[in-house]
């Protein structure tokens, strides 16, 4: 059993490593935190599943109250994090920006 437990462990740090490597060669700021934003739990996922097999029940448990809360929040940090960036990097960085009308309609002036 411990076999298995170590390919999916090697697995998902496989896919981490991948996921670092995204972050590091991709050239903007949308494909870096696409590249963390997706592989990353997709990374722990996968390790905590070898993990769990691992430890039995009891830090599977735990690890699956960890892995819930990673979906959970995950998405809307990266959301929070693209409208940061998106907020603040100057000059027209985008071909089609569909968020700028919303964004000058909340600020109280038209575009």
């Amino acid at each position: 059993m411990n076999t298995v437990a170590n390919i999916l462990m090697a697995i998902g740090s496989l896919v981490a490593v991948l996921a670092g490597i995204g972050l590091i060669r991709f050239e903007t700021n949308y494909a870096r935190f696409h590249a963390a934003g997706k592989a990353s739990p997709v990374a722990f996922l996968v390790t905590a599943l070898g993990a769990a097999w691992h430890l039995g029940w009891a830090g599977a448990a735990y690890l699956a109250i960890a892995a819930v809360a990673m979906v959970l929040t995950l998405p809307v940090g990266v959301h929070l994090l693209f409208r940061a960036v998106h907020r603040t990097t100057p000059g027209d960085h985008l071909a089609i920006d569909e968020l700028a009308p919303a964004e000058a309609r909340a600020r109280g002036r038209e575009r």
